[in-house]
C-alpha cells in the first residue's frame, strides 16, 4: 500500500528576548518592571514621623520624645501577614493588630499622584527605654481609600542604650516593589515583636533563645526617626517587550502516490 504522505511539525517560538537581567512584579498595580539588577541602586527617600500619628515628608532638627509604647513579653504583640510558612502569610489586613496599645502607626495624608517603591526599605530609627534593651519591628503598610491597612514589608531591630537616652539604630526591612496608588496612605508601624514569627523580647540582656526573665519595657519614639523609601512618584512603566521574529512554518504538501505498474497476463 502505498505511504498517503507525512505533515512536518516544527519546534514552538522561542520565548521572548528580556531586555534586562530583572523582572519584577509591582504589588498594587498587577504590572511587571524590568530592572538591569535587583534590588537597584537608588536614593532613599526620607519620611518623618510627626505629633498625632502623622508621616510627612518634612524634617524636623527636634529630637525630643514622640510617642511610646508598653511592650509585655507575657501578651507579645502577634505576628500578622508577612513571610510565614503557613496559610496565614503574606499581605494581611494590619486593622486588629494596629488597634493594640502596644502599636504605633504613623501615617501619610492620601496621595495625590501614585508612587512607586521599588528597592530596599529601612528606617533609622531614634529611641529611648525605660530599661536599655528593646526589640523593634517596624513594618511598611498600604492604607487604601476605605481604610484598611495591608503589610508591604517589614524587619525586626534590637536596641542597646543606656536607661532613658536616645540613641539609633537601623533596622532593613527587605527591598519591596510595590504602588502606592492616588488616593492610598503610606503607614509606618512599630511595635515590640511579631510573635511567634519572632522570639519574645525579654528587655534582658539574655538572648532571645536562652532567656529566662521577661521584663515589660516601654520604648519611646523620637521624631528625629526616618523611614526611607526608594521609590519614584511617577509610576515606571512597564517595557513593551522586543520584537521576536517567528520563524517561518513551512508543511511539505502530501506526496503524490506513485502510479502502479500495470504488468501483462500470462500467456497460457
Amino acid at each position: 500500500m502505498a505511504s498517503a504522505g507525512c505533515a512536518r511539525t516544527c519546534a514552538p517560538d522561542p520565548p521572548a528576548l528580556r531586555r534586562a537581567r530583572a523582572r519584577v512584579h509591582v504589588g498594587g498595580a498587577d504590572a511587571r518592571l524590568e530592572l538591569a539588577d535587583w534590588p537597584p541602586a537608588r536614593p532613599a527617600t526620607p519620611w518623618f514621623p510627626a505629633p498625632d500619628g502623622h508621616l510627612t515628608r518634612q524634617a524636623t532638627e527636634i529630637r525630643a520624645p514622640l510617642a511610646s509604647f508598653r511592650y509585655v513579653p507575657a501578651d507579645p504583640t502577634p505576628a500578622v501577614g508577612g513571610p510565614l510558612l503557613s496559610r496565614a502569610a503574606g499581605p494581611r489586613d494590619n486593622g486588629r493588630l494596629e488597634a493594640r496599645d502596644d502599636v504605633l502607626t504613623f501615617t501619610s495624608p492620601p496621595l495625590t499622584e501614585p508612587i512607586d517603591v521599588v528597592g530596599p526599605v529601612s528606617a533609622r530609627l531614634s529611641v529611648s527605654t525605660d530599661r536599655g534593651e528593646a526589640d523593634l519591628f517596624t513594618r511598611l503598610c498600604d492604607v487604601d481609600e476605605r481604610g484598611s491597612s495591608v503589610n508591604v514589608c517589614d524587619g525586626l531591630g534590637s536596641i542597646r542604650a543606656a536607661e532613658r537616652t536616645s540613641a539609633y539604630v537601623t533596622v532593613p526591612m527587605g527591598a519591596t516593589a510595590h504602588r502606592f496608588a492616588a488616593g492610598h496612605r503610606i503607614r509606618w508601624q512599630l511595635s515590640g515583636g511579631a510573635h511567634p514569627r519572632y522570639a519574645r523580647g525579654s528587655s534582658t540582656a539574655e538572648p532571645p533563645v536562652d532567656a529566662t526573665t521577661f521584663t515589660p519595657v516601654r520604648v519611646t519614639v523620637h521624631a528625629d526617626s526616618t523611614l526611607l523609601l526608594a521609590h519614584v512618584t511617577k509610576p515606571e512603566p512597564e517595557p513593551e517587550p522586543e520584537s521576536v521574529v517567528k520563524p517561518e512554518v513551512v508543511v511539505e504538501p502530501d506526496a503524490a502516490p506513485e502510479p502502479c505498474a500495470e504488468t501483462a497476463p500470462d500467456p497460457a
